[in-house]
């Protein structure tokens, strides 16, 4: 039996370790948190078995590291010396924002002999089953490796193979604009509550059209400017709007927040 470690259970190592719990196939859960009735809880969730690091660590086939950068000195120097005495290598699946594989590789010493590093950067959505997964595989990965881990991965959402140059850029798009899509939806809502929708209503308005607009440019591969040329209408509502949104500078707007957001990760390395 596949046996699939989590270090670290939050909301997106308890996100993933439910979707993982959810793929086809014979495998057992390995959980194990900082906070040990975090691990015990997704455990009872997901019908793993609450562990600790060093468990997890020694058994796992994968292992999902799902700690805060800030953490990864702390957390992979102590997994280092129990990595090094396995009897045979893991793949092991970072998920920290600006950790590169080398970082990676470098905090583990000699651990990392005994390791095939795969990057993933996965983002809120996994957690309904319709995120998106960057992933750079090191250079030690087999073809097997990769396909294993884009199986346990398919009940999270869609995966994208990306050069680990332009993962944090990536990141930056998928990872970070969860947030600013949250954003906008409350703004339109707010929008519809000033002109006299009630609040649950405008929010689920906002919602659904973002969720049906986004299915349409991936469903019909259009270009967004074309889609939205069609809403607009000569001297119609929905132009009038655009041309506000283009008053605010809309678009230079989330351009430079896309940028921040990348900028950061790359100092957080």
């Amino acid at each position: 039996m596949t046996k699939i470690g989590f270090i670290g259970t939050g909301n997106m190592g308890g996100a993933l370790a439910h979707a993982v719990a959810a793929a086809e196939g014979t495998h057992q859960l390995l959980l194990a948190n900082r906070s040990p009735e975090k691990a015990a809880a997704v455990a009872a969730e997901t019908g793993g078995t609450a562990v600790d690091n060093a468990v997890a660590a020694a058994e796992a086939d994968y292992l999902f590291l799902g700690v805060k950068p800030q953490m990864y000195p702390e957390v992979l120097g102590s997994l280092a010396p129990v990595l090094q005495s396995r009897g045979g290598s893991c793949v092991l699946i970072s998920m920290a924002a600006g950790v590169s594989i080398a970082r990676v590789q470098e905090l583990l010493g000699g651990g990392a002999e005994r390791c095939h590093i795969i990057r993933i950067m996965p983002n809120t959505p996994v957690s309904i089953g319709e995120g998106v997964i960057l992933y750079a595989c090191g250079a030690d990965v087999t073809a097997a490796e990769e396909q294993a881990v884009l199986h346990l991965l398919s009940k999270a959402g869609r995966l994208s193979a990306l050069p680990e140059s332009l993962i944090d850029a990536g990141s930056a798009v998928s990872g970070c604009g969860p947030a600013f899509v949250d954003l906008f939806v409350e703004a339109l809502a707010d929008g519809g509550v000033a002109c006299g929708l009630p609040r649950r209503a405008a929010l689920e308005y906002a919602a659904q059209m973002t969720v049906g607009a986004a299915k349409l440019i991936l469903e019909t591969g259009a270009h967004p400017g074309a889609l939205k040329d069609a809403v607009c209408s000569p001297a119609g509502s929905t132009i009038a709007g655009v041309r506000t949104l283009e008053t605010a500078a809309l678009r230079a707007a989330v351009m430079n927040a896309v940028i921040a957001a990348y900028e950061r990760t790359k100092a957080l390395g």
